[in-house]
């Protein structure tokens, strides 16, 4: 392999971009994915990227990664570690992290494309690789299909791809059927009428009954989502006010609500409605309050034949303890949409990167939530190596199941 896996990703990670703004890792990706000689088309679903390798008759796989990060600030203390800053959809400064992993996912495939291209005698086929903006608000994905995504490259025959997790360094997790959850993101407006703090007798307070509301949502998973279900309700942003002094005419939250179901998604959707609604009327709100659903991830269903191969094929080369069924995940990714689109099956799996030792004792002490920082915070650290190395091999070892 040619390329510095380790300098490609700490150049990714020191400088990481929101969401339809990853203009210059698009531009790295490009700029490798053209040196190894692949046909590249840039700008699709606005960033997005598109390398095709084609080498002969045979079958073809799309091999996917998303290139976005988060407007979280990062606290690892690393060397490389961001001070990067953007501008988030409503115009405001935001530090911004790679806090999600996806300068992993990048860096992988390109290390897995520059390893296909090295060893080309040994495979026949196609392989379509695509780097995906906006993976974070649920659209990247639909984007690049909306912008003719297989009417520039050939459907594929399987969609591959694969997500950094807090599992341990050089472990597999991957299961068939339901994996990830569908994700819903939901503002909820809440009207009230503003005054004097001092005189809250002639106001209608929007922050208490906020906070009524949110205490509600609490209950919603514990008492009308059955025991055997899965599903989470959380509210992420709460926003009110400018004074302390003043009672404000409005407040506003931010819901992300997860599952795996239709009838369960529409179940959580008409509780948070039926408790806004009566918490409103209960305060004796002057307007009736908005429930606006936003960005939507599908759920994310392995195709069971597809994942029961490839899973042979990652045991064969890791070993039986090498590979392990995580369990469902109450995260979401969009990567279930380009194999949709394309129909054709998708097979997706965790790639562990967090030390084995540190691991293996705080599931020992029972600390695995609290000792081990998870996706999105700001303390996610992916010890690169071998994470970054079996990330490529992964990816290789997939790909040439599939292949001729």
């Amino acid at each position: 392999m040619t390329l510095d896996l380790e300098a490609v990703y700490t150049d990714l990670h020191r400088h990481p971009e929101l969401s339809y703004a990853e203009h210059r890792t698009a531009g790295i990706v490009a700029d490798h994915l053209t040196a190894l000689g692949l046909e590249v088309r840039t700008g699709v679903g606005r960033t997005g990227v598109v390398g095709v390798l084609a080498n002969g008759d045979g079958p073809t796989v799309l091999l996917r990664a998303d290139m976005d990060a988060l407007p979280v600030q990062e606290e690892t203390g690393l060397p490389y570690a961001s001070t990067a800053r953007g501008t988030d959809p409503d115009g405001n400064d935001v530090p911004v992290m790679h806090a999600c992993g996806h300068d992993v996912h990048v860096t992988c495939l390109l290390g897995a494309v520059d390893a296909l291209v090295a060893d080309r005698a040994s495979w026949s086929g196609t392989v379509v690789a695509v780097f995906q903006p906006a993976e974070e608000v649920g659209t990247g994905a639909q984007a690049m299909v909306d912008d003719d995504l297989f009417e520039h490259a050939p459907r594929p025959d399987v969609v591959l791809g694969q997500h950094v997790s807090p599992l341990p360094a050089g472990v597999i997790g991957v299961r068939p059927g339901p994996f990830f959850a569908g994700a819903d993101a939901v503002t909820v407006r809440l009207f009230g009428r503003g005054g004097h703090g001092s005189r809250p007798e002639t106001t209608v307070d929007p922050v208490v009954l906020a906070a009524s509301v949110i205490m509600r949502l609490q209950t919603v998973v514990s008492r009308e989502i059955a025991a055997t279900e899965t599903a989470v309700v959380t509210v992420g942003t709460v926003h009110a006010g400018t004074k302390e002094n003043i009672i404000p005419g409005e407040a506003t939250l931010g819901l992300s609500m997860r599952s795996y179901s239709a009838a369960t998604r529409e179940r959580l959707l008409g509780s948070v409605r039926r408790i806004v609604a009566g918490e409103a009327a209960a305060a004796g709100a002057p307007a009736e309050p908005t429930v606006t659903v936003g960005y939507s991830f599908p759920a994310l269903v392995n195709d069971a034949s597809a994942t029961d191969r490839t899973a042979a094929a990652f045991r064969a080369s890791f070993g039986d303890q090498g590979v392990t069924d995580p369990g469902l995940v109450t995260g979401s990714e969009d990567v279930g949409t380009l194999a949709t689109a394309a129909g054709v099956p998708l097979v997706f799996w965790l790639l562990g990167s967090e030390d084995p030792q540190r691991f293996a004792a705080a599931l020992a002490a029972g600390t695995l939530d609290s000792e081990i920082p998870s996706n999105h915070s700001p303390r996610f650290a992916p010890q690169l190596h071998p994470t970054l190395e079996h990330g490529v091999e992964a990816l290789v070892v997939a790909a040439r199941e599939w292949l001729g």
